[in-house]
């Protein structure tokens, strides 16, 4: 008798003990849009990564832009994982107090037209489609119209939306003519038979896509949440560029994006190179970043046409942090 209460008493003590840590754990909601970028997101979703530093991660999927940075701005979410132009319209248009904490890919951006459109230039007259018409890729697909002697008026833009939806668009409506597309939705365009005109930093060189970034009020007021929510995502980079995670690795991404076998494949070796693949430490690419203020400035016109520092934007402690915290 006295054995089972004992045995009773420290089952329900570390029942008490799960309970608590269970409790403890701190609730964050965090907004993406759809595609391999999300990559680390699904490994410290499956290695317990953000469990581990007692964090509960909730991932949304962005539909567009536009309510990405309302979400943020409203606190409906904490983090958002976007083009890094987008955190900069939030804090120039919405005057949002934002910061960038963290880098990402380039988002291996392309331009994608239906088939019958020969070259650039024959993207005169038609429609193009884009996520937000005034941040971001849009303004890559302008500079990649705009190099080949295309003005803002010599093609209508329509907004409809993220990637995967502007891939579904251009299947069903063939007068949407083009789009930038990243993967593995550029991949999925190819085999559909849509036209590959080319990579977008061909027509801008370094870009800074994929960051992640916060309200500043919110990181100052939860610093260590923050710093262990980056330290999971560098934990998964780590954890990706090991060769021996591979098969794994593209496993996910066939389980998580419903994707064939072969895509997947293709995805991954996009994702995990060394020239342009997923920054091993999360680094903000900060010539590419530059290049992304100098394309706002020069395509909307922002600052009188001379961007501003890049560091007005970035806040690179937590991620300093989270790194010494390794």
């Amino acid at each position: 008798m006295k054995r089972w209460l004992a045995f009773a008493a420290m089952l329900f003590a570390a029942c008490a003990v799960l309970h608590s840590a269970t409790r403890a754990e701190t609730q964050l909601k965090v907004m993406v849009f759809a595609g391999i970028q999300n990559l680390p997101f699904f490994v410290a979703e499956e290695k317990g990564l953000f469990a581990k530093r007692s964090l509960a991660v909730e991932v949304l999927i962005a539909p567009n832009s536009t309510q990405m940075r309302e979400d943020l701005a409203q606190g409906r979410i904490q983090i958002a994982h976007g083009g890094s132009d987008n955190a900069v319209a939030l804090a120039e248009l919405g005057k949002a107090d934002v910061a960038i904490v963290m880098g990402g890919d380039n988002g291996w951006n392309r331009l994608f037209a239906q088939p019958g459109i020969a070259s650039v230039a024959d993207l005169a007259g038609k429609t193009v489609i884009v996520d937000a018409p005034n941040t971001s890729y849009a303004l890559l697909l302008y500079k990649m119209l705009g190099a080949a002697g295309l003005k803002r008026g010599d093609y209508e833009v329509k907004a409809v939306g993220a990637t995967a939806t502007r891939l579904q668009e251009m299947q069903k409506n063939k007068a949407y003519a083009a789009s930038m597309l990243t993967p593995p939705y550029s991949l999925q365009a190819e085999q559909a038979g849509l036209k590959d005109m080319g990579a977008a930093v061909d027509a801008v060189g370094a870009y800074q896509a994929t960051v992640g970034f916060v309200m500043r009020p919110w990181a100052r007021e939860n610093a260590d949440t923050l710093t262990r929510y980056i330290g999971a995502h560098l934990d998964a980079l780590r954890w990706l560029h090991d060769p021996a995670n591979k098969a794994e690795a593209t496993a996910l991404l066939i389980a998580r994006l419903k994707l064939p076998p072969d895509i997947a494949e293709r995805a991954f070796a996009i994702a995990i190179n060394d020239r342009d693949g997923f920054p091993k430490d999360a680094a903000i690419d900060m010539e590419g970043f530059r290049n992304v203020l100098r394309l706002r400035a020069e395509i909307e016109g922002q600052w009188g046409g001379t961007p501003p520092p890049p560091e007005r934007y970035i806040e690179p402690s937590y991620r300093e942090r989270a790194l010494a915290g390794l």
